[in-house]
């Protein structure tokens, strides 16, 4: 996948922990989309002008640059949330491994999020796991989604242990 949701250098990506690499493909492929989006709509928009006998119109490069203008706007928000949601998950040199382990969590532990979506990323990357006695195991064993559910994670046991029955 290629980035240029921001300027990031190959050694630079590289750097990034686990986290920071999910958080920067999400936000790549939400500018994707942007961009994909103002695309068809755009080709929407002149098949509209087209068929309705406007073939002179300047209409499509109006619509064109409203949509770019859209998408820029719309990927600058994405980079400044990126930029700063990556600065929050940012390794400390100083800080141990005993943490409860949010490198090898297998969802993104962003403490900025509600808890509703912290529960919907948990239960997402725990009901992916098709063995049911592989989930729950691993579900036991994670201090993190413990700690970054709250009164949730008990909840999430219980939604979790009836999707295995």
């Amino acid at each position: 996948m290629e980035f240029d949701i921001i300027a990031l250098s190959s050694e630079d990506i590289k750097a990034l922990s686990a986290v920071q690499m999910k958080m920067l493909r999400t936000a790549q492929q939400k500018k994707n989309a942007l961009k994909r989006t103002a695309e068809k709509e755009y080709a929407t928009f002149k098949n509209i002008v087209m068929t309705n006998g406007m073939l002179e119109s300047t209409l499509p490069e109006a619509k064109r640059a409203e949509l770019n203008e859209e998408v820029e706007y719309q990927s600058a928000l994405l980079a400044d949330n990126l930029i700063y949601n990556m600065s929050l998950n940012a390794p400390d040199p100083d800080e141990g491994k005993d943490d409860g382990g949010d490198e090898s969590a297998g969802y993104i532990v962003d403490y900025t999020l509600p808890y509703t979506d912290r529960y919907v990323a948990v239960r997402n990357y725990y009901l992916s796991i098709a063995d049911r006695n592989e989930r729950m195991a691993l579900y036991s064993a994670d201090d993190t989604a413990r700690k970054y559910l709250g009164a949730y994670y008990s909840t999430l046991y219980d939604v979790l242990y009836a999707y295995s029955k």
